[in-house]
């Protein structure tokens, strides 16, 4: 038992190194690039990375098709990425939470209503009403944030419904009414703290399915618009050059798959950390 939860406790922080550093990359990306990731140079086409025969150290991940820098280009959708995840989680969560928090405490009618709510958020396929609504109004990032925010609160309500339905029945609910609480202090003061743990991992699982939607979006030609350098349109735009550069797909790819694995691990470990926090 110590080995595996020793073992959670590295994957823990293997996936908050990962974050972090993905963070700090996208916040300073203006003072970490070495070119201009919007600079083209068709003299510089498709320069291979480093370590590869024909790279060299100015361009350490190599140009793309038009003679941008790759790590250029990667570092600043390192900034889309995280500003689409972390964007899309709040709008989802405020929708979510309160709904979710609303039905599981009053019950009744208004669980009724919140659970139509849901039902009919769950019959909608996600990825067409999202292909189609940014078809119709067109590609921006406000635009594909607030399709992934209105879309993606499914989960939170219904963890939050859940688990308010199962604290309001606990005896420190019961002491909060007997002691002459009102309903909003008893909701933000006892409710919502203690089921705070659970709604920390469906808030990793939505950020990194809004990164994953976001890139599938942008893979389409109906996200990101160009020239923004999203990983997901990176993707798009490399693969018609994989057959005989296969490293322009595999950067950016390999650049998604391990921020979202990051993120996963970060949130089994907030996960496991706040519910020991509470039990104790």
């Amino acid at each position: 038992m110590r080995r595996f939860a020793s073992l959670r406790m590295a994957s823990a922080g293997l996936g908050a190194l990962i974050v972090l550093v993905v963070l700090i990359a996208a916040i300073f990306a203006p003072l970490l690039v070495p070119h201009d990731p919007f600079a083209q140079d068709l003299n510089a086409r498709m320069v291979p990375p480093v370590w590869m025969t024909g790279g060299g150290p100015d361009h350490l991940l190599g140009t793309d098709q038009l003679g941008r820098d790759y790590l250029s280009r990667l570092i600043y959708g390192a900034r889309i990425s995280m500003l689409i995840g972390v964007a899309t989680v709040i709008t989802s969560g405020l929708i979510g939470i309160t709904l979710g928090v609303l039905g599981g405490f009053f019950g009744g009618r208004v669980d009724d209503v919140v659970m139509f709510l849901i039902t009919a958020r769950l019959s909608i396929p996600l990825i067409l009403v999202a292909l189609a609504v940014v078809g119709l109004v067109g590609s921006s990032l406000t635009v594909v944030v607030m399709t992934l925010g209105l879309l993606l609160w499914d989960r939170f309500a219904v963890v939050a419904r859940t688990t308010t339905m199962q604290v309001r029945t606990l005896d420190y609910i019961a002491a909060a009414w007997a002691a002459g609480c009102s309903r909003s202090y008893i909701l933000l003061r006892e409710v919502i703290p203690n089921i705070v743990h659970h709604l920390v991992v469906v808030a990793t699982l939505e950020m990194a399915l809004a990164i994953l939607l976001e890139a599938a979006l942008s893979f389409l030609g109906l996200g990101v618009p160009p020239p923004l350098p999203s990983w997901g349109l990176m993707i798009s735009e490399a693969k018609d050059y994989m057959y005989f550069s296969p490293w322009v797909i595999m950067v950016p790819g390999v650049a998604l798959f391990v921020l979202v694995l990051g993120i996963n691990l970060l949130g089994d470990g907030l996960r496991d950390m706040l519910g020991a926090t509470r039990d104790a």
